[in-house]
Protein backbone atom coordinates (compact mmCIF):
# COMPACT_ATOMS: atom_id res chain seq x y z
CA UNK A 1 0.00 0.00 0.00
CA UNK A 2 1.42 3.46 -1.21
CA UNK A 3 1.90 6.12 1.92
CA UNK A 4 0.08 9.55 2.28
CA UNK A 5 2.76 11.24 3.71
CA UNK A 6 3.41 15.08 4.04
CA UNK A 7 6.68 15.73 3.19
CA UNK A 8 9.45 18.60 3.69
CA UNK A 9 10.58 20.17 0.59
CA UNK A 10 11.81 18.29 -1.71
CA UNK A 11 16.08 17.27 -1.62
CA UNK A 12 15.59 16.35 -5.33
CA UNK A 13 14.25 18.00 -8.08
CA UNK A 14 13.73 17.15 -12.22
CA UNK A 15 12.18 19.93 -14.12
CA UNK A 16 11.15 19.31 -17.67
CA UNK A 17 14.02 16.69 -18.35
CA UNK A 18 14.86 15.60 -21.88
CA UNK A 19 17.66 13.50 -23.24
CA UNK A 20 17.96 12.00 -26.96
CA UNK A 21 20.70 10.04 -27.93
CA UNK A 22 22.14 10.30 -31.68
CA UNK A 23 21.56 12.46 -34.52
CA UNK A 24 19.37 13.10 -37.50
CA UNK A 25 17.63 9.79 -39.21
CA UNK A 26 19.53 7.60 -35.97
CA UNK A 27 18.39 10.37 -33.06
CA UNK A 28 16.15 8.67 -30.39
CA UNK A 29 14.28 9.90 -27.27
CA UNK A 30 14.74 8.35 -23.93
CA UNK A 31 13.08 11.05 -22.15
CA UNK A 32 10.54 13.18 -22.90
CA UNK A 33 9.69 16.73 -20.68
CA UNK A 34 10.14 14.82 -17.12
CA UNK A 35 9.57 16.63 -13.95
CA UNK A 36 9.23 14.95 -10.75
CA UNK A 37 10.28 15.72 -6.83
CA UNK A 38 11.79 13.78 -4.59
CA UNK A 39 11.74 14.06 -0.60
CA UNK A 40 13.67 14.02 2.58
CA UNK A 41 12.80 10.22 4.08
CA UNK A 42 11.02 9.20 1.40
CA UNK A 43 11.27 5.80 -0.73
CA UNK A 44 10.10 5.98 -4.22
CA UNK A 45 9.95 3.39 -7.19
CA UNK A 46 10.40 3.83 -10.98
CA UNK A 47 9.00 1.08 -12.95
CA UNK A 48 8.44 0.55 -16.70
CA UNK A 49 9.29 -1.71 -19.42
CA UNK A 50 13.10 -2.10 -20.99
CA UNK A 51 14.14 0.45 -22.84
CA UNK A 52 11.50 2.88 -21.27
CA UNK A 53 13.85 4.88 -19.93
CA UNK A 54 14.47 4.44 -16.32
CA UNK A 55 18.11 3.72 -15.80
CA UNK A 56 19.14 7.20 -17.90
CA UNK A 57 16.30 9.18 -16.01
CA UNK A 58 18.08 7.35 -12.87
CA UNK A 59 21.53 8.40 -14.33
CA UNK A 60 20.61 12.04 -15.28
CA UNK A 61 18.68 12.89 -11.22
CA UNK A 62 22.03 11.43 -9.79
CA UNK A 63 24.56 13.48 -12.31
CA UNK A 64 26.24 10.92 -13.93
CA UNK A 65 24.37 11.85 -17.25
CA UNK A 66 23.73 15.88 -18.45
CA UNK A 67 20.38 15.86 -20.21
CA UNK A 68 19.95 17.04 -23.15
CA UNK A 69 17.44 19.87 -21.64
CA UNK A 70 16.18 20.70 -18.10
CA UNK A 71 16.76 21.30 -14.86
CA UNK A 72 18.13 18.63 -11.79
CA UNK A 73 18.34 20.40 -8.35
CA UNK A 74 19.80 18.82 -5.60
CA UNK A 75 19.97 20.08 -1.95
CA UNK A 76 18.94 23.61 -3.38
CA UNK A 77 21.94 23.32 -6.12
CA UNK A 78 21.75 22.82 -9.88
CA UNK A 79 23.70 19.77 -11.05
CA UNK A 80 24.50 20.61 -14.13
CA UNK A 81 25.74 24.04 -13.63
CA UNK A 82 28.61 22.74 -11.54
CA UNK A 83 31.94 21.79 -12.42
CA UNK A 84 32.88 18.31 -13.58
CA UNK A 85 34.87 18.34 -10.09
CA UNK A 86 32.09 19.96 -8.00
CA UNK A 87 29.85 17.48 -9.61
CA UNK A 88 31.78 14.66 -8.22
CA UNK A 89 32.35 15.67 -4.63
CA UNK A 90 28.82 16.32 -4.74
CA UNK A 91 28.21 12.43 -5.35
CA UNK A 92 31.16 11.40 -3.02
CA UNK A 93 29.59 13.25 -0.20
CA UNK A 94 25.93 12.98 -0.97
CA UNK A 95 24.88 10.18 -3.32
CA UNK A 96 25.17 6.65 -2.47
CA UNK A 97 24.65 4.11 -5.78
CA UNK A 98 23.42 0.41 -6.14
CA UNK A 99 24.42 -0.65 -9.62
CA UNK A 100 23.56 -3.51 -11.65
CA UNK A 101 26.67 -4.40 -12.10
CA UNK A 102 27.94 -4.25 -8.42
CA UNK A 103 31.20 -2.14 -9.83
CA UNK A 104 33.32 -3.75 -6.87
CA UNK A 105 37.05 -3.82 -6.74
CA UNK A 106 38.53 -6.93 -7.94
CA UNK A 107 41.01 -7.11 -5.67
CA UNK A 108 39.54 -6.00 -2.75
CA UNK A 109 37.65 -8.09 0.10
CA UNK A 110 33.95 -7.10 0.80
CA UNK A 111 35.10 -5.77 4.32
CA UNK A 112 37.43 -3.28 2.38
CA UNK A 113 34.97 -2.42 -0.24
CA UNK A 114 33.06 -0.65 2.67
CA UNK A 115 36.13 0.43 4.35
CA UNK A 116 37.41 2.14 1.19
CA UNK A 117 34.07 4.39 1.27
CA UNK A 118 34.65 5.45 4.78
CA UNK A 119 38.15 5.94 5.10
CA UNK A 120 38.92 7.68 1.36
CA UNK A 121 35.44 9.69 1.56
CA UNK A 122 34.83 10.80 5.13
CA UNK A 123 38.96 10.52 7.09
CA UNK A 124 37.51 7.23 9.52
CA UNK A 125 40.05 6.10 11.40
CA UNK A 126 40.88 2.42 10.37
CA UNK A 127 39.57 0.98 13.41
CA UNK A 128 36.44 2.36 13.05
CA UNK A 129 36.00 1.80 9.64
CA UNK A 130 36.34 -1.61 9.94
CA UNK A 131 33.77 -1.60 13.24
CA UNK A 132 31.03 0.04 10.83
CA UNK A 133 31.67 -2.06 7.68
CA UNK A 134 31.85 -5.45 10.21
CA UNK A 135 28.18 -4.18 11.32
CA UNK A 136 26.68 -3.72 7.88
CA UNK A 137 28.39 -6.66 6.47
CA UNK A 138 26.76 -8.65 9.21
CA UNK A 139 23.41 -6.66 8.64
CA UNK A 140 23.42 -8.02 5.28
CA UNK A 141 24.07 -11.77 6.28
CA UNK A 142 27.44 -11.52 4.88
CA UNK A 143 29.51 -11.70 8.46
CA UNK A 144 31.08 -15.13 7.50
CA UNK A 145 32.50 -13.77 3.97
CA UNK A 146 34.26 -10.56 5.04
CA UNK A 147 37.65 -11.85 3.94
CA UNK A 148 36.86 -12.65 0.80
CA UNK A 149 36.86 -10.91 -2.90
CA UNK A 150 34.05 -10.50 -5.48
CA UNK A 151 35.45 -13.36 -7.88
CA UNK A 152 34.84 -15.79 -4.40
CA UNK A 153 31.15 -14.25 -4.37
CA UNK A 154 27.96 -15.17 -5.64
CA UNK A 155 26.00 -12.51 -7.32
CA UNK A 156 23.48 -12.19 -5.03
CA UNK A 157 26.66 -11.55 -2.12
CA UNK A 158 28.17 -9.21 -4.96
CA UNK A 159 25.09 -7.01 -4.89
CA UNK A 160 24.48 -6.94 -0.86
CA UNK A 161 28.01 -6.02 -0.55
CA UNK A 162 27.34 -3.09 -3.31
CA UNK A 163 24.06 -1.90 -1.45
CA UNK A 164 26.30 -2.08 2.00
CA UNK A 165 28.62 0.26 0.07
CA UNK A 166 26.14 2.55 -0.68
CA UNK A 167 24.64 2.87 3.05
CA UNK A 168 27.46 2.91 5.06
CA UNK A 169 28.30 6.62 4.62
CA UNK A 170 24.46 7.05 5.20
CA UNK A 171 24.23 9.09 2.20
CA UNK A 172 21.19 12.08 1.82
CA UNK A 173 20.33 10.14 -1.29
CA UNK A 174 20.73 6.73 -2.75
CA UNK A 175 20.27 5.35 -6.38
CA UNK A 176 19.29 1.88 -6.57
CA UNK A 177 18.98 -0.03 -10.36
CA UNK A 178 17.44 -2.84 -9.73
CA UNK A 179 18.99 -3.99 -6.25
CA UNK A 180 16.99 -6.96 -6.02
CA UNK A 181 17.32 -8.55 -9.17
CA UNK A 182 20.48 -10.70 -8.00
CA UNK A 183 18.77 -11.91 -5.01
CA UNK A 184 16.13 -14.81 -3.89
CA UNK A 185 13.31 -12.73 -2.44
CA UNK A 186 14.20 -13.31 1.12
CA UNK A 187 17.55 -11.89 0.63
CA UNK A 188 15.72 -9.23 -1.80
CA UNK A 189 13.31 -8.50 0.82
CA UNK A 190 15.84 -7.86 3.70
CA UNK A 191 17.32 -5.06 0.88
CA UNK A 192 14.62 -3.66 0.36
CA UNK A 193 14.03 -2.96 3.89
CA UNK A 194 17.14 -1.53 4.48
CA UNK A 195 16.54 0.75 2.05
CA UNK A 196 13.17 1.20 3.35
CA UNK A 197 15.48 1.91 6.96
CA UNK A 198 17.95 4.55 5.01
CA UNK A 199 14.76 6.67 4.13
CA UNK A 200 11.99 6.23 6.78
CA UNK A 201 15.14 6.18 9.87
CA UNK A 202 17.87 8.12 8.48
CA UNK A 203 16.28 11.06 6.44
CA UNK A 204 17.20 9.58 2.82
CA UNK A 205 15.97 10.37 -0.23
CA UNK A 206 15.62 6.69 -2.21
CA UNK A 207 15.09 6.06 -5.63
CA UNK A 208 14.62 2.65 -7.00
CA UNK A 209 14.51 1.37 -10.66
CA UNK A 210 13.16 -2.19 -10.58
CA UNK A 211 10.73 -4.51 -12.51
CA UNK A 212 9.96 -6.53 -9.19
CA UNK A 213 6.32 -6.01 -8.04
CA UNK A 214 6.84 -7.68 -5.22
CA UNK A 215 8.15 -4.25 -3.73
CA UNK A 216 5.41 -2.33 -4.75
CA UNK A 217 4.14 -2.62 -0.75
CA UNK A 218 7.14 -1.51 0.80
CA UNK A 219 6.74 1.74 -1.16
CA UNK A 220 6.10 5.13 -0.78
CA UNK A 221 5.53 6.54 -4.06
CA UNK A 222 5.76 4.84 -7.41
CA UNK A 223 6.11 6.31 -11.01
CA UNK A 224 5.96 4.27 -13.97
CA UNK A 225 7.83 5.46 -17.24
CA UNK A 226 6.65 4.54 -20.53
CA UNK A 227 8.37 5.90 -24.34
CA UNK A 228 10.10 8.42 -22.14
CA UNK A 229 6.65 9.63 -20.30
CA UNK A 230 6.01 9.91 -16.78
CA UNK A 231 3.22 9.26 -15.04
CA UNK A 232 2.33 8.85 -11.11
CA UNK A 233 0.83 5.24 -9.73
CA UNK A 234 -2.73 5.99 -8.58
CA UNK A 235 -3.05 5.26 -4.35
CA UNK A 236 -3.78 2.32 -3.15
CA UNK A 237 -6.61 2.86 -0.22
CA UNK A 238 -8.28 -0.64 -0.05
Amino acid sequence: MLKDTVYALPTLRGKHLTRTFGEGETRTTALCDVSLDLYPGQIALLMGPSGSGKSTLLAVLSGLLRPSEGQVLALGEDLWKMSERNRERFRLRHVGFIFQGYNLFPALTARQQIEMVLRWGEGTSGREARRRADEILALLGLAKKSQLRPAELSGGEKQRVAIGRALIKKPAFCFADEPTSALGWEHGQHVVELLCAAAHQQGATVLIVAHDPRIVPFMDHVWYLRDGSLTEAESDDS
